[in-house]
């Protein structure tokens, strides 16, 4: 820590989910961080299916590892405490410091938070004393009264730590002034104290439009607005929650490559697809019911943090019948983590973790069997690719950059492993990773972010445009993370008022 004592703190709270926090927290660590200091984000509790996997094997929330990138620090557990994994039946996985620690209700959780609210805050005090700013973020909005008792992401944070806070809010959805009066009116007068800065974000149109607006809202709340962000479509940040997902624009260019991504009702790592659909040429749909299916060129099982139900719901949605005619019929189809354990023949869970049943048919396109642990395997890895047959025929010996994050070993009889892990964790190994058929069209494997490896990606996709009769156009460059952070620090330098949140943070 360049000047000494602890780290001086900023907070980012929303007036709801989606607002856009994660993306301005995003922006101040980068901000922060080109201006020289030692940056690091923080969020109390995340509940999120979109994780990651630090260097060490630990599970935090994936916005706060794109965090820790735009702050150009490594990503390390005490920046996301306590991380929240929905599965069925309004139930939890508890992961504490990196590891799962219970699956719990939400009353059952309500009774852990005061020994959560304890770790919470020594990570907090951690961060601050090995960095020069922490940028914290809260969650979902800070005025739910019926939450409020139970909170350790929000104004308890912000009391805590004395914390300035900016609050977001979503014009794009209507009523952006009720959202920040209400909000405001529904706090305590300590906590209205702490806000600093009001935030509009998603901004589409000329802002003179809003001055009657502004001037009420400052009048009102005795707030400024710190910033109007505009609505922008040509910067490239991961989204925290699958609020965000949508099947988008496509390229301008004649489709190449339709592939469909199954929108699993808890879909996870959702991120693993965000090269797809950077491709030029290439289409991504996320498909939900069986008559959206179509007949795609590609098709994409996604994780999940509860395989079995997942499965469920293919089968009685009708999905499941449509995925096994494709790849009988040529279609290329890829599982990833959970996806490759439903590529499967069976699921076994001989200590229930998944389900009350011991077995679960898979969909029978691999000859594997996935055994449920207790344990989760949580490892940042690097390897390559080591087949050369079907969809992998262009990339054999192209290095892999990815993460695990799963709950099961899956084994496989008579098929090829097409990737070679040299290293986990930091460690060198020599373990061989996910399955594919003897026609090289199924693939399964546990690698998330198998997508961002360039060679891998655009074999899979030459093979699938071929199959069309199609070509894949050249492109698909890796997207410059750093220069998508800088893009998006130089828009909020330009519509942020900086000078105001220096001065607020005790910066200047």
């Amino acid at each position: 820590m360049s000047g000494g004592g602890l780290a001086k703190v900023i907070m980012v709270q929303g007036t709801s989910s989606h607002a856009g926090k994660s993306v301005l927290a995003t922006a101040l660590c980068r901000i922060f961080a080109q201006d020289g200091l030692q940056v690091a984000p923080f969020k109390a509790q995340n509940m999120s299916l979109n994780s990651y996997a630090t260097p060490d094997g630990g599970e935090i929330g994936r916005s706060q590892a794109v965090q820790a990138s735009a702050a150009m620090v490594a990503p390390k557990v005490e920046m996301n405490p306590i991380l929240l994994k929905p599965e069925g039946d309004s139930r939890s996985q508890v992961v504490v410091m990196g590891r799962p620690q219970a699956v719990a209700s939400a009353r059952e959780y309500y009774e852990l938070k005061s020994t959560i609210w304890e770790t919470a805050a020594s990570a907090l005090d951690r961060l601050r004393a090995d960095y020069d700013v922490v940028v914290i973020e809260g969650a979902g909005s800070p005025a739910e009264i019926n939450l409020k008792q139970h909170d350790i992401v929000n104004m308890r944070v912000a009391r805590y730590a004395n914390a300035p806070v900016l609050l977001v809010a979503d014009i794009d959805r209507g009523g952006v002034f009720a959202q920040l009066v209400g909000t405001m009116v529904l706090l305590d007068p300590e906590e209205r104290a702490l806000v600093k800065g009001h935030v509009i974000n998603k901004f589409r149109g000329d802002p003179s439009l809003l001055t009657p607006g502004l001037d009420f809202l400052r009048e009102r709340t005795g707030v400024p607005v710190a910033g109007i962000l505009p609505y922008f479509f040509d910067i490239h940040v991961p989204e925290e929650d699958s609020l965000g997902l949508s099947n988008g624009p496509t390229s301008d260019l004649e489709t190449a490559v339709d592939v469909a991504v199954i929108r699993l009702p808890h879909i996870a790592n959702f991120d693993d697809f965000d090269p797809l659909r950077h491709e030029p040429a290439v289409g991504v749909r996320y498909v939900e019911r069986a008559e959206e299916f179509g007949d795609p060129d590609l098709v994409v099982i996604p994780g999940s943090k509860t395989t079995v139900s997942d499965l469920d719901w293919l089968r009685a949605q009708g999905l499941a019948k449509r995925i096994v005619d494709a790849r009988r019929s040529g279609t290329p189809v890829v599982g990833i983590c959970a996806g490759y354990q439903m590529l499967g023949e069976e699921l076994l869970d001989p200590f229930r973790v998944e389900s009350p049943r011991a077995r679960t048919p898979g969909l029978g396109l691999l000859q594997a069997s996935t055994t449920f642990s207790k344990e989760k395997a949580t490892h940042q890895a690097k390897g390559r690719a080591i087949e050369s047959h079907g969809i992998l025929g262009g990339c054999k010996g192209a290095e892999i950059s990815a993460y695990e994050i799963h709950m099961g070993v899956t084994s496989s009889r008579g098929m090829s492993a097409p990737f070679l892990l040299d290293s986990r964790s930091g460690r060198r190994v020599g373990l061989s990773d996910g399955a594919l058929d003897d026609e090289g069209l199924t693939l399964g494997t546990y690698l998330h972010g198998l997508f961002h490896n360039r060679a891998v990606r655009r074999s899979i996709l030459k093979y699938a445009a071929k199959r069309r009769g199609a070509s894949l156009p050249p492109g698909g460059e890796e997207v410059d993370s750093n220069a998508e952070y800088d893009k998006l620090a130089t828009l909020v330098r330009k519509h942020l008022d900086m000078e105001l949140v220096y001065r607020v943070t005790g910066l200047n």
